[in-house]
């Protein structure tokens, strides 16, 4: 084990146990972590034991691999949050971090897609859903992609919340469900009558195939976690994108998600409610979406300002 691996295995059960970080993100920070590791410990060093002036050096050093600007915000992120768990943990009587100038993350407009095209792809796999035979695995895939879009565009769930919905949704006869998100944080999602009446088809053609009676999950599968890899949806949603005629590179799941949030900002839904629907933890997270908004403000203060030419 590296010099500081001890400590950065302590950190990653600290971040799972007491803050519920997700396997992809312990994943991460593992990555961004041993990448600091290596560069110490190719000079003799180690993290663990790193100063202000050697974490600038490895700072300059990932622009020099030509990093960008986003990647290194993230990698000393990391470093910075391991550094504060040394400090608390008594590992290192100062913080090293603390006086750090790094790049900030210069955070990008989501890809949106427009309403139209949002209302192309689900009636394009509406449509390829009913023509397919019934009880066939034609059927099957077109109906499951029906009904993950629909879903996911009714709810705004994250991808991985998505695919791993248990069954129990399918039979609950609300308007809303319970969905529990990142650290284990549970927020209610509203269920549209459209997507309702999807689900409904979804579960009458998975009835057609005995293997997936048993599963506890909406969308079953042979993966390990016994769900549908979020993976394959991605994929599915891309060729569903190319028969629509939508360009590929605008679609992803992510993307109807960031759909969901924007649309519903566009008609007037209230920033603090969409940032619940989300499952923000912090309202800066949700403003990104903010700039749907412009036109609309614009639009709000010329035609109702006492003063507005």
């Amino acid at each position: 084990m590296s010099g500081s691996g001890a400590q950065i295995e302590a950190f990653l059960e600290m971040m799972a146990a007491e803050r519920g970080a997700s396997d992809n993100t312990l994943r991460s920070y593992r990555r961004d972590l041993e990448d600091a590791e290596a560069f110490f410990s190719a000079t003799g060093g180690s993290l663990v034991n790193a100063g202000t002036a050697g974490i600038s050096a490895w700072i300059a050093d990932m622009g020099k691999r030509h990093f960008a600007t986003s990647t290194v915000a993230r990698k000393t992120s990391a470093v910075r949050q391991f550094f504060k768990f040394l400090y608390t943990e008594g590992v290192r009587g100062d913080d090293p971090t603390g006086l750090l100038d790094t790049p900030k993350k210069v955070r990008a407009l989501p890809k949106i897609l427009s309403e139209k095209e949002v209302r192309r792809l689900l009636d394009r796999a509406e449509e390829e859903a009913r023509a397919a035979e019934p009880g066939s695995s034609q059927r099957l895939v077109a109906q499951r992609l029906s009904t993950l879009l629909e879903l996911l565009y009714a709810t705004g769930l994250r991808v991985s919340e998505l695919v791993s919905l248990p069954v129990t949704v399918a039979k609950r006869d609300d308007r809303f469900f319970p969905v529990r998100g990142k650290g284990g944080k549970e927020r209610v999602v509203p269920l549209s009558a459209r997507a309702k009446k999807s689900i409904a088809a979804w579960m009458e053609e998975r009835a057609r195939h005995p293997g997936m009676a048993d599963s506890p999950f909406l969308f079953p599968a042979g993966s390990r976690q016994g769900y549908l890899p979020r993976q394959v949806f991605a994929r599915e949603l891309k060729l569903l994108s190319a028969r629509a005629g939508i360009p590929t590179a605008k679609t992803s799941p992510h993307v109807l998600r960031h759909a969901f949030a924007s649309h519903l900002l566009q008609n007037g839904a209230d920033l603090r409610a969409v940032q619940q629907l989300l499952g923000h933890t912090d309202i800066s997270t949700t403003q990104i979406y903010t700039h749907v908004l412009e036109k609309r403000l614009r639009d709000l203060v010329q035609n109702n300002h006492p003063l507005a030419d």
